[in-house]
């Protein structure tokens, strides 16, 4: 699994000080030219440059510099004090004058057929003030499309937050290395399409990342033998399925089936609960109980449809005791945050633990607030991860995945067709299916997640969503994709 690495700002400031000598602002600003002369239509000639008061605006005025050179109509807009830049942008800035270029007052009305965002960059740390705010604006106002340098203006590069406001691109050119501000939150919807120039810098002799950018296929489970049985492809239970809440047991349940597991068995807690699905009969459908009694599960699912009664926290404290690898979803994580004998039933365990909160369960788990959790992701799932000794994926735009080492994963799959119910009961039984097949639950996590996003992406593409898009046909999709991935990888 070849997947890159991610860097927060601390790390890339490291890179930046052990290379400071290798001219980095004049290769940082060519590479932002020549993408920007790639990105214009073959008749379009003007570029509007937005250049801020530090180091991104020396970028930025060096990239104004090589396309001005190029015979391309360049306006340039400095929002800064020249006698106030640092060193190597203050250099950028005279060049510039002594090219000939010349700086605007005032945001042009005319149009121009790109907008490069030189305005802020990794270091900004808190909301924007001053006229920014409104200089942010009239930029995505602009009817023009955006390139942003290294970040767009306005988004933390370590968390993805808005800070005050950020600038829309369409398109951003970053250094050195992706930064995971890029790729969750906010930033999903900031950075447009990512482009990546390391400026010839080799950043393994400085940083040595723990975050990972899962942005293609990674471990594939092994391949089957001809002479199998189902015996042989594990046999996984779902636990939930109150009154009122089957559902999403059964779409847990039928993912897992979907996905490959030799055994599915469906424990539900209601007392008028089906006996059978009549959507996919292949489930053997039971009781809580009688589920929690089999010997031979290799992997259980608690929490799609559980609920949050007493005989729910019942069921949850045996299956904490089951000995194979567990996922944990929904009312399990809720009841789990809640109950002391639960937690400790946890730290107890012998076998993996995935925990997979959206952040309203993460904010109970850490007994903090929503807003808490959102303002750094990566912290949050690191602090969940930390506390209950568990892997944790923490759902929305970008998913984060924490591993208890201090390794973490964002993810790159997926569209907003997963915002709907019952993705998540969907996952979390993509992923209990891969854990019962021969892969260790932090792979199987790796996957499913992966996996999960993909095959959403690839129904999105089909015009199957991202509108409308239902669990049920993620699953399916997910079954085709992991096939076809299979058959590559080892046919």
């Amino acid at each position: 699994m070849m997947i890159p690495p991610l860097f927060r700002t601390s790390e890339i400031r490291a890179i930046e000080q052990a290379h400071g000598a290798a001219g980095l602002m004049e290769k940082a600003g060519l590479a932002v030219a020549t993408l920007a002369k790639e990105l214009l239509p073959d008749e379009a000639y003007s570029v509007l440059i937005v250049a801020g008061p530090g180091n991104n605006g020396g970028d930025a005025l060096v990239a104004a510099r090589h396309l001005k050179s190029w015979w391309l109509r360049v306006d340039v807009f400095f929002a800064g004090d020249p006698d106030r830049l640092p060193p190597d942008a203050a250099v950028a800035y005279r060049a510039w004058l002594d090219a000939g270029g010349e700086l605007l007052s005032t945001l042009p009305e005319k149009t121009h057929d790109l907008i490069i965002d030189g305005l802020f960059g990794i270091g900004l740390a808190k909301s924007l003030h001053g006229n920014y705010p409104d200089l942010v604006r009239q930029i995505n106002a602009m009817e023009a499309p955006v390139l942003a340098i290294d970040i767009p203006s306005g988004l933390c590069a370590n968390t993805g937050r808005v800070l005050g406001e950020a600038v829309v691109a369409d398109h951003t050119l970053t250094f050195l290395g992706l930064k995971p501000g890029l790729f969750t939150l906010d930033g999903v919807d900031c950075a447009g399409t990512v482009h990546f120039s390391d400026l010839g810098v080799d950043t393994g002799t400085v940083a040595h990342p723990q975050g990972w950018l899962l942005n293609e296929i990674p471990a594939l489970p092994p391949p089957r033998l001809r002479n199998s049985h189902k015996g042989s492809n594990g046999s996984i239970g779902v636990l939930g399925g109150d009154t009122a809440m089957v559902g999403a047991t059964l779409l847990a349940a039928r993912a897992a089936l979907l996905i490959g597991a030799g055994r599915v068995y469906a424990g539900l807690l209601a007392e008028d609960a089906l006996a059978v699905d009549p959507v996919q009969p292949e489930l053997m459908l039971r009781d809580g109980k009688s589920l929690l009694d089999l010997n031979h599960l290799t992997a259980l699912v608690a929490g799609p449809g559980l609920g949050r009664s007493g005989h729910a926290e019942a069921a949850l404290h045996r299956a904490l005791r089951y000995p194979a690898p567990l996922v944990l979803d929904a009312d399990a994580l809720v009841l789990l945050a809640e109950n002391t004998e639960l937690r400790q039933a946890l730290a107890a365990r012998e076998h993996a633990t995935l925990l997979t909160p959206h952040p309203g369960e993460a904010a109970a788990l850490l007994a903090c607030s929503v807003a808490d959790v959102q303002a750094d992701r990566i912290a949050s799932a690191l602090q969940i991860s930390e506390k209950y000794w568990a892997i944790v994926l923490l759902k929305g735009a970008g998913t984060v995945i924490a591993m208890p080492d201090g390794q973490w994963f964002i993810n790159a799959s997926g569209n907003p067709g997963l915002a709907a119910a019952g993705m998540g009961d969907t996952l979390a039984g993509i992923i209990g299916g891969l854990a019962v097949q021969g892969m260790e639950l932090d792979q199987a996590t790796l996957l499913g997640t992966y996996l999960h996003g993909a095959a959403a992406d690839a129904l999105a593409a089909e015009g199957i969503g991202p509108l409308g898009l239902t669990a049920s046909e993620v699953a399916l999709a997910a079954r085709e994709l992991i096939n076809l991935w299979i058959t590559q990888e080892y046919e």
